[in-house]
């Protein structure tokens, strides 16, 4: 999935939808109201104002999607979010405490918790607070990574 989510490629509907239905299995909650957007799910997902992104399987996870919101938050443009080890939005000191994080994600399919710092591509700093992360399954229940949504931060 290396296209910047567009009306070319209908911003990434089978991604996204993979997202929101697993999102929605572990939460019981919708991560968009399909019936009160102006635009169809991937498309207000992208739009919206706040974030959303998700990592795959790899042995060290890169991030495969983010809304414009998180490029915007994260400071990167699409060739460089798709390259980027998820482990690397957080600064070293926080590796320990992301990687238990992922575990639990693991281990219960989903936290509404989070909170942590994070960086930028610029080296800006900044808090996440009240995030959900899950995993990202399919039907069959074979896990595609985890995913995260949030919407408040504060810049340290």
């Amino acid at each position: 999935m290396n296209d910047f989510p567009s009306m070319d490629n209908d911003f990434l509907a089978p991604h996204v939808k993979l997202l929101t239905d697993s999102y929605e299995h572990f939460t019981g909650q919708k991560l968009v109201d399909a019936n009160s957007a102006a635009h169809p799910p991937a498309r207000a997902i992208f739009e919206a104002d706040f974030v959303v992104l998700s990592s795959g399987t790899e042995s060290d996870p890169l991030f495969n999607y983010a809304n414009r919101c998180a490029l915007e938050l994260f400071e990167l443009d699409w060739q460089g979010l798709i390259e980027l080890p998820a482990r690397e939005s957080a600064e070293p000191v926080h590796q320990d405490a992301r990687a238990e994080l992922m575990q639990r994600v693991i281990d219960h399919g989903y936290i509404s918790d989070y909170s942590g710092t994070r960086v930028s591509a610029s080296g800006k700093r900044f808090i996440i607070q009240q995030a959900t992360v899950w995993n990202v399954i399919d039907a069959g229940g074979t896990l595609h990574g985890q995913a995260a949504t949030f919407s408040t931060w504060t810049d340290i």
